[in-house]
């Protein structure tokens, strides 16, 4: 039994004859013919009855072309999923996140992603949060991980992070389980930005609260958080961001709490490939935890 006796015995079953059946699938009638003869053979059963004006299905031709339509459509669904995979396995993904999300938002991310999709090229790039907006809109890369997007402008959602005070265990603040931006922003200041717009500096003075005495200023948050440790200031810094070992530090929270937002935004800039498609697919599917 093949593919060849399954089709010739449905040819047979919708045209109502060998001669229009052989036309159908381009092929002899005694192509036809020997292809359901064959089928008999091997299942020991007649399945084709001729007669003057062509031929019809016995009773268990009619089942057997019933089961051998399902197994057609399963296997032209076969075909479809491997043309769909041939399209992916030439896809790229141009990716670009700042520092902070490529530290813990996109590494499960793009695990997941590879998991399910491994014949697809991803080009992750890291870069800070101006830039990635600018290689948005210039069609740069596909996709961007935007902080704080606005309402309907992300392909997916990928989570929120709370901002917290990171204090030195000893501060005079450091006993109290909250304490508000205004308080913070009056303590000799550790600043770190993360490669982004958005961060202590800039939540201070839209609360009407600046920071009043900045001792240092990094990009890394890692790096903030170790010099707080030493005593050097206090810090805001995301939740995401603090370390497992906190001995030497005190983790408050904020009166008034405040989040950063993640968004996965697609380029306007550029049409959106098959492969780009199935990487926002593989997020929405689950939303990585920031």
């Amino acid at each position: 039994m093949n593919l060849t006796h399954l089709r010739s015995l449905l040819a047979v079953a919708e045209c109502g004859s060998f001669t229009a059946a052989a036309e159908a699938i381009g092929v002899t009638q005694s192509g036809v013919s020997q292809a359901v003869a064959a089928l008999e053979e091997s299942l020991g059963v007649t399945l084709v009855v001729r007669h003057r004006r062509g031929a019809d299905l016995t009773a268990a031709g009619e089942r057997v072309a019933a089961h051998a339509r399902t197994a057609l459509d399963a296997l032209g669904r076969i075909k479809g999923e491997a043309d769909a995979a041939r399209g992916l396995a030439s896809g790229t993904v141009r990716l670009a996140g700042f520092p902070s999300v490529f530290a813990t938002l996109l590494p499960p991310l793009l695990r997941r992603f590879r998991t399910r999709h491994p014949e697809v090229r991803v080009v992750a790039l890291e870069t800070d949060d101006r830039e990635v907006e600018r290689w948005l809109a210039a069609g740069k890369i596909d996709l961007g991980v935007v902080m704080n997007p606005a309402p309907g402008r992300a392909a997916a959602s990928l989570g929120r992070d709370a901002w917290v005070p990171v204090l030195p265990a000893g501060h005079p603040l450091a006993q109290r389980p909250a304490v508000s931006l205004a308080e913070l922003a009056r303590q000799p200041f550790v600043l770190a930005t993360g490669g982004c717009e958005t961060n202590a500096r800039s939540l201070a003075e839209a609360a009407g609260a600046p920071l009043k005495d900045v001792q240092i200023e990094v990009r890394d948050w890692a790096s903030a958080i170790a010099l707080v440790r030493e005593g050097a200031g206090v810090s805001l810094v995301p939740e995401s961001t603090l370390p497992e070992v906190r001995r030497g530090l005190r983790v408050a929270a904020l009166k008034a709490p405040l989040h950063r937002r993640f968004g996965l935004v697609l380029s306007p800039a550029r049409e959106p490939s098959r492969a780009v498609r199935a990487f926002v697919a593989v997020t929405t599917t689950k939303a990585a935890a920031p």
